[in-house]
């Protein structure tokens, strides 16, 4: 059979080839349909390339030389945008202006942008993974993630940020890992996490830390890995770490430690702690050095005084008096945030169920732990399994490879799916005992099927 030209286009349309989409790619790129989607990784490219179809959702330009981004450059259907290891210098504030649906943004190892306007991710309110590692940052800007409601994981490692303004992270009640680790951070504030109440993971190695607030991590009660190791910490009070309700993984290692009085709150929270934890190896004072701060014994600390234990410190995580005047303090900095803290008591042995790792969600995950086993004591994890675990550096460029297109985003699950036993079916049970009655049942139901094809 031989279609007219006519028939042919028609034919093409209807099975959903739509040749004329080829046309609208441009010189040196690959596109493919159904999603809009739009390859131009490594050709050197300088700039954007003209002839991008408004309609795309899927651009990829990894690995060119793009220097700059401007207005006008993507079309607003965009959903994911791939720009990491360009040369981008400069990104106009209005580039992403009215992305309603981007949701992931890849700006990384674009070694000299080097600042960004605070404005520039506004709106972005589905955004859930941003990368901006490896960017030369040297501070971020009031206000940068302002609304990301949405964003579940922030990539800025590998930059060179000193310091983070209280606050920074306030709106991002979504966001469940937070990469910091190789910068130049010194010091962490009593506000420099406020609003994370959802984040799983925080890794702050590789920086300069000296110092850090006893307060610093009181809203992430859902914490469960933290990595502090390869910093300048000479100390870090018990009290710090006890809002952390759910920590598993803990990494304290490579840090010039002061095993001396003031490290007494810490010892002793690290004697109750059941997760996993590294070495903490002193430095000082000369009779400790080399020793390690979880093996030291009561005799140790028998000549300091009581105000550097952990249980003489007053902490709003140690009574239900504290904690709830603490969830009303919190009530009045923000709306959103009303609600979303776990009431967690310091003293339970078994972890709370961490977030689901997979991207895609876009509430809160709900606790799923059960109330049942909440209080029961867990087995300590062991020290072994602490040191294997490799120090996390994400895959930053784990991305597709082009002989098979992106798929969506896995979504995170949030609905708690009740745990019942599997039983076999009462109907079966009732089968199996009586063999004659099955064998009756079966021969009845074969001579109705054959009495049917007969006729």
């Amino acid at each position: 059979m031989q279609l007219s030209g006519c028939h042919l286009d028609l034919f093409l349309v209807l099975f959903g080839l739509q040749i004329p989409l080829i046309s609208l790619c441009p010189v040196n790129c690959v596109c493919y349909p159904t999603p809009m989607t739009v390859s131009c990784q490594a050709h050197n490219f300088g700039a954007i390339p003209e002839g991008i179809p408004e309609n795309s959702e899927r651009i990829f330009l990894q690995n060119n030389q793009i220097t700059m981004l401007h207005r006008g450059d993507f079309g607003p259907s965009l959903v994911t945008l791939w720009l990491y290891s360009n040369n981008i210098t400069f990104i106009d504030p209005a580039t992403f202006e009215g992305f309603d649906n981007l949701e992931e943004l890849d700006l990384g190892d674009n070694r000299y942008l080097r600042a960004l306007a605070a404005d520039t991710f506004q709106g972005l309110s589905r955004l859930h993974a941003l990368h901006l590692y490896k960017c030369g940052l040297s501070s971020l800007p009031s206000g940068i993630f302002s609304g990301l409601h949405s964003l579940q994981f922030l990539y800025l490692q590998d930059n060179y940020i000193e310091f983070l303004q209280d606050d920074i992270f306030i709106d991002l009640v979504n966001l469940s890992y937070l990469f910091l680790h190789g910068n130049k951070l010194w010091s962490l504030h009593q506000n420099t996490f406020r609003g994370l109440v959802n984040l799983d993971r925080l890794l702050l190695h590789q920086n300069q830390l000296q110092w850090v607030h006893r307060t610093a991590f009181h809203d992430l009660k859902r914490l469960t890995m933290l990595f502090l190791f390869n910093n300048s910490l000479t100390e870090l009070q018990g009290e710090c770490l006890a809002h952390l309700s759910a920590l598993e993984f803990l990494r304290l290692n490579g840090n010039p430690w002061d095993c001396g009085c003031k490290a007494r709150s810490l010892w002793e929270w690290l004697r109750g702690f059941r997760g996993s934890s590294s070495n903490v190896i002193c430095e000082s004072p000369d009779h400790l050095a080399g020793m390690d701060l979880k093996v030291l014994k009561t005799e140790d600390f028998m000549h300091c005084s009581g105000s550097e234990s952990l249980h003489q410190i007053k902490t709003h995580t140690f009574s239900t008096t504290h904690r709830i005047a603490h969830k009303g303090h919190h009530s009045h900095h923000s709306s959103k945030e009303k609600g979303k803290e776990l009431d967690v008591g310091l003293h339970q042995n078994e972890p709370a169920a961490p977030p689901d790792p997979r991207p895609g969600s876009r509430k809160p995950g709900k606790n799923c732990t059960s109330h049942k086993n909440r209080n029961r004591i867990s087995k300590p994890v062991s020290v072994k399994s602490m040191n294997d675990l490799q120090d996390y550096a994400p895959d930053y460029h784990h991305k597709f490879n082009f002989g098979t297109l992106p798929t969506a985003s896995t979504k995170r699950k949030t609905k708690c799916t009740r745990r019942t036993p599997v039983r076999i079916p009462s109907g079966v049970q009732q089968a199996a005992g009586n063999d004659s009655d099955g064998v009756r049942v079966s021969l009845l139901l074969f001579l109705l099927v054959l009495a049917v094809i007969v006729r």
